[in-house]
C-alpha cells in the first residue's frame, strides 16, 4: 500500500508563479489518493467475490446427496447366485438375477450378488470373473446345509439352497423374509470410488449382542454391465452379460464385545473395473447356521 499523508497548507503571500506549482502538486496527491482508494476498492471486491465463491461451493457440497445407505427395520433377502461362464445352463440364471430390480423388487427387499466359481474353468474357458474363494464359500455353505454336492447355477436365499428361484415360490419366500424384524442393522458410506478402489465406511450393530461370537460381517464390491465373448467351452460363440458380479470380497469381520463393527476399509477394484458401474454390498451372517440376519447394498452415487 502507498502511505497517505495529509497536510494543511496556506497559500497566502506566495508569489503568483508559485501558486500553480503548488496546485499541480496537490492535484497529483489527490490523484494518487484516488488511485489508492481504487486499489482498496478492487481488493475488497475481489475478496467479496472469493467469499461468494467459497460460500457457493459450500452450499453446493451441503446440497449434494451423501453416498450412503442404511438398512431398515425389516430383513432384506440376500440372493447369492453361484454361476460360471463355463456352464451352459447358467446364462438363464444370470439373466434372471439381472432382472430382479426391473421386475419390481427394490434394494430394501433383495440384495443380489453373483459369485463366479472356478471349478468349470478346466473344460476350456477360464471365467474372467471367477475366484477360488467363491468356490470355497459355496462348499462351506453346502456343508452348513448338510448338502452332499455343489452345482451351478445355484441360488442361496438367505444362506439356504433355493431351487425355486425361477418360480412364484421366490416371491413368496422373499415376502416372508421381508416380514421378519431385522436382527442386525447396517450402514454403508462410499467416501470415494475410483480405479484404485472404493473407500468405504462400514457400521454394523446386532439386535442381540449375545450373537456376537457367531455373527460376522461380509462386504463385497460388485460391478454391473459386464460382458464376455466366450471363445471356448460349453458357451462357445455366445456373448454373456452379467450384473451384480462380485469382484472383491472382505470377511468374515468379527463383532466386538459390544456387538458392533465400525470400520473404514478400502476395497480394491480390478484395473479394468468401471467405477461408474460399481457398488458395495454388506451382510451379517450367523457363521454357525448360515442364517443371514440383514443385508444392504449401495451403488456408487449418481451411476444408477
Amino acid at each position: 500500500m502507498i502511505p497517505i499523508h495529509l497536510y494543511t497548507v496556506s497559500t497566502s503571500g506566495l508569489p503568483g508563479p508559485e501558486k500553480p506549482q503548488f496546485t499541480a502538486h496537490f492535484t497529483g496527491a489527490r490523484r494518487r489518493a484516488g488511485a489508492v482508494r481504487g486499489m482498496i476498492g478492487a481488493m475488497a471486491a475481489a475478496r467479496l467475490l472469493l467469499l461468494c465463491l467459497l460460500a457457493a461451493a459450500c452450499a453446493a457440497n451441503a446440497a449434494a446427496p451423501q453416498c450412503s445407505a442404511r438398512s431398515g427395520p425389516r430383513t432384506a433377502a440376500l440372493v447369492e447366485l453361484y454361476t460360471s461362464e463355463g456352464c451352459d445352463s447358467c446364462p438363464p440364471a444370470d439373466r434372471w438375477l439381472s432382472s430382479l430390480f426391473a421386475s419390481g423388487y427394490s434394494a430394501s427387499q433383495v440384495v443380489p450378488l453373483a459369485l463366479h466359481v472356478d471349478y468349470w474353468d478346466y473344460i476350456g474357458w477360464k471365467d474372467p470373473y471367477a475366484k477360488r474363494q467363491f468356490s470355497a464359500r459355496q462348499h462351506r455353505m453346502a456343508r452348513l446345509g448338510r448338502a452332499t454336492l455343489v452345482y451351478t447355477p445355484q441360488v442361496l436365499l438367505q444362506g439356504r439352497d433355493f431351487r425355486g428361484w425361477a418360480t412364484d415360490a421366490f416371491a413368496t419366500m422373499v415376502a416372508q423374509i421381508n416380514a421378519r424384524p431385522a436382527r442386525a442393522a447396517l450402514a454403508l458410506t462410499i467416501r470415494s470410488i475410483g480405479p484404485s478402489g472404493a473407500d468405504v465406511d462400514l457400521r454394523a450393530d446386532l439386535a442381540d449382542a449375545a450373537l456376537r461370537d457367531e455373527a460376522a460381517v461380509y462386504v463385497a464390491a460388485y460391478e454391473n454391465k459386464l460382458a464376455s465373448d466366450v471363445r471356448a467351452g460349453e458357451n462357445r460363440g455366445r456373448r454373456l452379460e452379467h450384473d451384480f458380479v462380485v469382484r472383491e470380497w472382505l470377511g468374515p469381520v468379527a463383532f466386538g464385545a459390544d456387538g458392533r463393527v465400525a470400520q473404514r476399509r478400502t476395497l480394491p477394484l480390478l484395473p479394468e473395473a468401471d467405477p461408474a458401474q460399481s457398488g458395495v454390498a454388506a451382510f451379517v451372517q450367523d457363521r454357525r447356521t448360515g442364517e443371514v440376519l440383514q443385508a444392504l447394498m449401495l451403488p456408487a452415487c449418481g451411476t444408477h
